[in-house]
């Protein structure tokens, strides 16, 4: 009889697995680092096959750990969103490398669109923008460049990073949920379909294309690991970690600080943004699609990363607490982190990152807190975005790698003016997709009767007074100014 719900999050940097009790409790993980590829500047791939091998991988030590596939009620996947693979229906294995969510190649081709005034009409019926971000633009840009690609004909398959996982871990079924279809720009956010007039401005005929699902439900089994377990959840990460924080009713916000910075509240119905938010869909069950106002920051955790590796002013991502602690403020330095542009509010894929303020009296330790603080400074941005189309934060509920750093938590506490709520268990994304399966399966009714999952919170309060907040939140639109121009 299972017993288990097994989570394969398959991110950015890295994939892992997790096995979590109907109750929440998450009794054990596994992870493995993804590799990187920057073929050219602005360019970023990811090997599908890495991918799988690693995801499967880690998924099968769960399944031990469990004592078997029989023990596995269901597998809820969750995954990085616009990333776009291409593979053979014939042998399951792919024709090019995955273009990731990062890339920029396609930024010509977008505001080529944009100045032909397409712009609009993809809004209203997507909830997003022309940048290229969105995944429409990146299949439309491979099936023109890359000749293996056209010369698959009928036999080319293309979809999301969970479509892929599904594919393979299932034998051939090919299926997307809703909430990565809606990241493609390709899907109408009314019909919950794909949509001709999209298909036909950027380029990707309906034929290689997946069939849009719930994300929660019956999508086929796998035997990768032996007897078969059923697949029962499916959804972006992002979406994932906004039903892992139990945003559920309108209003409710996450902001998820991992590779990027992502913010969802929760609208309940479709809303279109009057100031360079996308509207989304938060998921979508028995058929009936919840909605999100979201804002994206392309450079949060991986700013940390870079710091670390391409400068090596740290050595572990850790020691930017310490740092940041160790200066009384930022003494004039600011970072604007557009090392991929600049997205929410801003969308300006051009932009290029700044360090700005550095004298002979700033130190390593004022630039690892003008990181941190920088992520402060962009939520802060999409605050006011947020609020400008009638949708302010009452609390905000954080997550992701970056803030187990109290002192970054407490930092967005004090830029934003509002209490931070931070789990315990700070994992959301794959709590979410255990949530999903657990609807899938059945042990809920609801995504609310699955909210317990949950778990307790932490508080944090804002600390700091008007003049102090505003000071800093005048130098940092000073610095974005420069990046801008």
């Amino acid at each position: 009889m299972g017993e288990y719900l097994l989570v394969i999050d398959e991110g950015t940097t890295s994939t892992r697995a997790m096995l979590f009790r109907p109750t929440g409790e998450c009794v054990a993980s596994e992870a493995a680092p993804l590799t990187q590829h920057y073929p050219r500047p602005g360019w970023v791939e990811h090997d599908a096959v890495e991918i799988w091998r690693r995801s499967v991988h880690v998924a099968g030590v769960m399944v031990a750990r469990a004592g078997g596939a029989e023990r596995i009620l269901g597998v809820g996947i969750t995954n990085q969103r616009e990333t776009i693979v291409f593979w053979n229906r014939d042998t399951g294995e792919p024709l090019a490398p995955a273009i990731v969510w990062q890339d920029r190649r396609t930024a010509d081709f977008c505001r080529a669109l944009r100045d032909a005034k397409h712009e609009p009409a993809v809004q209203a019926k997507t909830g997003l923008l022309l940048d290229p971000y969105f995944s429409g633009s990146k299949i439309g840009w491979a099936l023109r460049e890359w000749p293996d690609l056209a010369a698959a004909g009928d036999r080319l398959a293309v979809g999301t990073v969970e479509s892929w996982l599904v594919w393979k871990l299932t034998g051939g079924l090919h299926v997307t949920d809703a909430t990565n279809a809606g990241r493609t720009a390709l899907m109408d956010l009314d019909t919950g379909d794909w949509d001709h007039g999209l298909l036909d401005l950027f380029g990707v005929p309906r034929a290689h294309l997946p069939e849009i699902v719930d994300c929660a439900g019956r999508f086929g089994e796998t035997r990768a690991f032996g007897p078969p377990i059923p697949i029962r959840g499916l959804a972006g990460d992002q979406q994932a970690a906004s039903i892992g924080q139990a945003c559920l009713a309108p209003g409710e916000t996450k902001a998820t600080f991992g590779t990027g910075a992502f913010i969802l509240t929760h609208t309940g119905r479709k809303l279109r943004s009057d100031h360079r938010l996308l509207s989304t869909v938060a998921w979508q069950l028995g058929g009936e699609r919840a909605y999100a106002l979201e804002g994206s920051v392309f450079v949060a955790g991986s700013l940390v990363q870079w710091l670390r590796d391409q400068l090596g002013l740290i050595s572990e991502a850790e020691e930017t607490e310490a740092l940041a602690r160790s200066v009384p403020d930022n003494g004039g330095v600011y970072l604007v982190p557009a090392l991929s542009g600049l997205g929410a509010p801003w969308w300006r894929p051009d932009a290029r990152a700044s360090i700005s303020g550095l004298s002979f009296a700033a130190t390593k330790a004022h630039i690892a807190r003008a990181a941190l603080e920088a992520q402060g400074h962009q939520a802060h941005d999409l605050k006011t975005a947020f609020a400008a189309d009638g949708q302010d934060w009452a609390t905000l509920r954080i997550d992701g790698g970056m803030v187990a750093n109290d002192w970054l938590a407490q930092d967005l506490a004090d830029m934003l003016a509002l209490p931070v709520e931070r789990p315990r268990f700070t994992e959301t994304t794959a709590l979410g997709a255990a949530m999903l399966a657990g609807v899938g399966v059945g042990l809920f009714a609801s995504l609310d009767e699955a909210a317990g999952m949950r778990g307790p919170v932490g508080r944090f309060e804002p600390s700091i007074d008007a003049d102090e907040r505003e000071a800093r939140l005048a130098g940092w639109r000073h610095a974005v100014e420069g990046v801008l121009r």
